[in-house]
């Protein structure tokens, strides 16, 4: 069996009506170069070997993730510097337009236009945002971004947060920083990337402390992050509790394995079909409203 017929039949078994994945990556082209360039090198922010098993154009990718069902996903990108969140949000506003399974990304960065875009982005339809505090290497409460918070929690809009230190750790990763954001912000909608790998009971821990907060699956379970940060298996049972909290997501294309296999990491943990159907699909489908 092939990979899109073995992805289709995982969602079919739970009688989904498909997969939708909230950390997907679309950008522009050239700057998905790099970014691949630089796992391509093994860079210090990855911190080992990472091929990219999705290396294609971005009209093959799309084929890609709609062969295998996948109803609804996203176009995480991001900044590194400034002067550079508003062209991204501009490219991002485009690719929804023209691709309407994508939720309309946007993406911000401290610096003093940031409440200017990003009002601008979500009057222009965007759903749900990213924020990068490995790559960017900012702190999430610069004061800088206290009005985009504050935009964001009135809007409800969730934002998709890689505050973990994995795989290696930034000055501003980790969930001290991201407690002391929710303390000022607690209705902030959260999105944890990778579970806060590697600090997965401390995001748990503000998950159930905070209403807003979730935690996305990405890259979690799987052989490749087990090896360096395996999910502590006393914590199975809490991950079952919280079903309603967690989130599907692959990090497609930038993934080192097949997309099946994400979702056979999760099968693995043997937390049940109604957690699957919940993680998988019902839960972003709420989220999102769709």
């Amino acid at each position: 069996m092939d990979e899109r017929a073995a992805v289709v039949g995982f969602w079919r078994e739970l009688a989904l009506p498909g997969l939708v994945d909230v950390h997907t990556h679309f950008m522009p082209d050239r700057v998905l170069r790099k970014v691949w360039q630089y796992f391509d090198a093994a860079g210090p922010l990855t911190g080992r070997p990472w091929p990219i098993t999705y290396r294609t154009a971005e009209d093959e990718r799309l084929e890609t993730l709609r062969g295998f069902g996948v109803r609804a996903f996203t176009s995480m990108l991001y900044p590194h510097k400034p002067a550079m969140a508003a062209w991204l949000n501009s490219w991002s506003a485009d690719f929804a337009a023209r691709t309407p399974d994508c939720l309309h990304t946007a993406t911000f960065f401290p610096e003093p236009s940031a409440p200017t875009y990003v009002r601008q982005a979500l009057e222009a339809g965007a759903r749900v945002f990213k924020s990068h505090l490995q790559v960017g290497a900012y702190d999430p409460n610069d004061p800088r971004l206290d009005d985009v918070w504050g935009t964001l929690a009135d809007a409800r809009t969730p934002i998709v947060i890689h505050c973990g230190s994995g795989p290696v750790p930034g000055k501003h990763t980790g969930p001290e920083p991201i407690a002391r954001l929710l303390s000022r912000h607690p209705r902030l909608r959260l999105v944890v990337a990778h579970m806060g790998t590697p600090e997965y009971r401390d995001f748990l821990d503000l998950a159930e402390r905070y209403d807003g907060v979730r935690l996305d699956t990405t890259m979690v379970f799987t052989d490749f992050s087990e090896r360096d940060a395996p999910f502590p298996r006393e914590e199975l049972p809490r991950l079952r509790a919280m079903g309603d909290r967690i989130l599907f997501g692959s990090d497609f294309p930038n993934i080192p394995y097949p997309y099946l296999h994400a979702l056979q990491a999760l099968t693995r943990l043997d937390l049940g079909d109604d957690w699957l159907r919940a993680v998988c699909h019902h839960n972003a489908a709420e989220l999102f409203r769709l």
